[in-house]
């Protein structure tokens, strides 16, 4: 494992309100660290509903989730914020010293005096096909995320799913793969359809195989994977040569390691104060949809303000010796330097 890496404040979820919690903390020479187990910023706005229409954010009559998700990288990009993406959040420790140090199962350390949950209802779960004795496999034959393209170079590869990670994963690992073969239960896709028609020349062009299928089965000794079992849509099974598996299910949203991060928790969401939306524990904050209190509405526009108080508290951890100066971004020519727009 590599020497933990240190900042202000680490940030769990880049969703819009993570997203905007870098925004405010920029604002303030905080810098911020995030962790996503998505493979991109934009949290349920980028993944469930992209093209969804939302209605109810300040100044943009309409803007679709993508869009919104979009603008807010552009509005951050000043801060320079560092993405851990593809990655869960899997432990917080306090540290002698009175930091958080948070661990990724990717093996990185992220050490803090300022965490920030933003992590909306919880994380992204990968949804497990119903398949008997998947769970030997997994990490090792099985695999529902790419975090390293390397892992899959030379392998014959067998991808399942009709979504955007189906698709986008089919495309990326066909030029390092050995052999590869994507498979859904039906010839149409709910992926985007540049997508869909690039698969479509990847198949044309001998580079890759696609299948109506389904996988019935696993085949191989102490979790190494050796092949499967398909059924096509005549339901006639056959065993399929193959060493790496990606099934692309869908994901599901569990709470995950932030039940065990020893918060105080009520029904799955954490308390938190409405001046400094801190939790019951000293540096650790709950903005968006994880958190709860009196009045709460889940809405992004109440996450942006969450934001912007939790940054204030913030800088009176991460910075005890400064004075806090409260300045507008339309008359502070300092804030207007940091934005870029001076």
């Amino acid at each position: 494992m590599a020497a933990p890496l240190e900042t202000d404040v680490i940030i769990v979820g880049a969703g819009p309100i993570g997203l905007f919690a870098v925004f405010e903390l920029g604002l303030l020479d905080l810098k911020a660290h995030l962790v996503d187990i998505l493979d991109r910023p934009g949290g349920q706005c980028t993944e469930l509903y992209p093209e969804k229409p939302i209605y109810d954010i300040p100044g943009l009559p309409i803007v679709t989730g993508q869009e919104l998700s979009d603008r807010l990288m552009e509005q951050i990009k000043p801060f320079g914020a560092q993405f851990h993406l593809g990655q869960m959040a899997s432990a917080l420790t306090k540290l002698p010293d009175g930091r958080w140090k948070l661990s990724t199962d990717a093996d990185i350390e992220i050490v803090a005096p300022v965490v920030v949950i933003a992590a909306g209802g919880g994380s992204f779960v990968p949804k497990r096909p119903p398949i008997a004795g998947i769970e030997a496999y997994e990490g090792k034959g099985v695999h529902y995320a790419v975090r390293k393209m390397d892992v899959f170079r030379d392998k014959n590869i067998l991808i399942a799913g009709g979504g955007d990670s189906a698709l986008d994963w089919t495309i990326n690992l066909a030029p390092i793969a050995k052999s590869l073969t994507l498979v859904h239960h039906r010839d149409g896709f709910r992926a985007a359809q540049h997508s869909v028609n690039q698969m479509r020349e990847l198949v044309e062009q001998g580079k890759i195989k696609f299948e109506v299928a389904s996988v019935k089965g696993l085949h191989g000794a102490d979790g190494t994977l050796e092949a499967v079992t398909l059924a096509g849509t005549d339901k006639q099974e056959r065993r399929y040569e193959c060493d790496a598996f990606l099934p692309f299910f869908g994901l599901t949203i569990k709470l995950g390691p932030i039940a065990d991060f020893g918060l105080n928790l009520h029904e799955n969401l954490i308390p938190v104060d409405t001046a400094k939306f801190e939790s019951s524990t000293p540096g650790v904050f709950a903005i968006g949809d994880i958190n709860a209190y009196a009045g709460k509405l889940k809405l992004i526009l109440c996450g942006f303000h969450e934001a912007a108080l939790m940054a204030q508290a913030a800088f009176h951890i991460c910075r005890p010796n400064e004075k806090l100066r409260f300045q507008y971004t339309t008359s502070s020519s300092n804030l207007q330097k940091k934005l870029g727009v001076a």
